[in-house]
């Protein structure tokens, strides 16, 4: 099946249908469900009838079809069961019957119990620190084992893929296609130089998405993480940089409580920031492409009208100049807080 149809396909999967499929899987509900917020999958959440044998509520995931092979997904899963075992507070996925993924008319899905939580403080140092250490630990976890089966963002090769797709389904208009690849073939250049620049940098398993909507937090658990669908192997920073925002003296000092509470618990190679800009700059390049790729979904359009349009071809160039300005830089060195009131000084 195209990926078009795929995608249009997906679009339509409705509530009743992974209703039925859990009760398949001898989960029932109780009448009481919420679809929740996913792009990439379908995520709904259901109250169970037996509730306090699993849990209260189930939260089902159905993968979008296509994207990941079951050898992928269950690598996640089995990521998810380590960092569990290890006391590592994230959602590991159930049992249904043999395996943590089950198949059901045509769709796969796996099932969490829910995590409540708000979203972290980030300006709250003590809040960064925090989520820091819990980075450290699932670091550590990450680290026993490799990944077999996942992507490897390690180097150039993710935005490479992207750039060929992008130009291969003519996605850009053709009066910005020619300006829009020069800018990429340089900033694809400059990123794979970055990485050949730490010619012995360590990988490892990681959460792969770590952005601020990716961590719950409680007031008495502090943070925890939530899906690991784009978990990946790669360097360390790749999951401490999308943390960070702001001009460059609040990333120095956010930084700088990250890596506070990160070193407490797991050693950080310094020269892995910079790679900061360079993994941001492979990450708008691949975000441009997964719109692309996802734009039959009727969910799509909706979201992201913008996306698509001559404007928004000619601002990406534009980012992507000032993303190659970027990595000419050097990466924000983080400033050790003086005292417990993490006071910083701009050096």
């Amino acid at each position: 099946m195209k990926e078009q149809d795929i995608n249009a396909a997906f679009g339509t999967l409705t509530p009743e249908f992974m209703l039925d499929a859990l009760d398949a899987a001898g989960l029932h509900g109780d009448g009481r469900m919420l679809q929740l917020n996913s792009y990439e999958n379908r995520v709904l959440q259901v109250h169970l009838e037996d509730g306090p044998k699993f849990g209260g509520v189930a939260v089902a995931k159905f993968y979008r079809p296509g994207r990941w092979s079951d050898a992928q997904i269950l690598e996640e899963h089995a990521f998810a069961a380590d960092l569990a075992e290890a006391e590592v507070p994230v959602a590991a996925p159930w049992m249904l019957g043999d395996s943590t993924l089950r198949h059901d008319g045509g769709q796969r899905f796996a099932v969490t119990g829910r995590q409540g939580g708000r979203g972290p403080e980030l300006e709250d140092p003590k809040v960064l620190t925090w989520i820091g250490r819990l980075l450290g630990r699932l670091h550590n976890v990450g680290a026993q084992k490799p990944f077999e089966h996942r992507m490897r963002w390690a180097s150039a090769e993710p935005g490479i893929v992207a750039r060929d797709w992008l130009l291969a389904n003519e996605s850009i208009p053709l009066e910005i296609q020619a300006a829009w690849t020069s800018t990429v073939d340089q900033c694809l250049a400059t990123i794979q130089q970055a990485f050949d620049a730490i010619p012995d940098l360590q990988t490892l398993r990681l959460h792969g998405d770590c952005h601020p909507g990716n961590i719950l937090w409680t007031p008495d658990k502090g943070p925890h993480f939530v899906d690991l669908d784009d978990a990946v192997t790669g360097p360390a920073i790749q999951d401490l940089w999308m943390l960070l925002s702001g001009d460059a003296l609040s990333i120095r000092q956010q930084l700088a409580c990250v890596l506070e509470g990160y070193e407490t618990v797991r050693e950080f190679d310094r020269r892995e920031l910079a790679l900061i800009e360079p993994l941001r700059t492979l990450r708008m390049i691949h975000h441009s492409a997964w719109l692309a790729r996802r734009w039959s979904d009727p969910a799509f359009p909706l979201a992201f009208p913008w996306f698509g349009t001559p404007n928004y071809w000619n601002d990406e160039v534009v980012k992507l100049k000032e993303q190659l300005d970027a990595m000419g830089t050097s990466p924000p060195a983080p400033q050790a807080p003086v005292d417990d009131d993490y006071v910083f000084w701009d050096a």
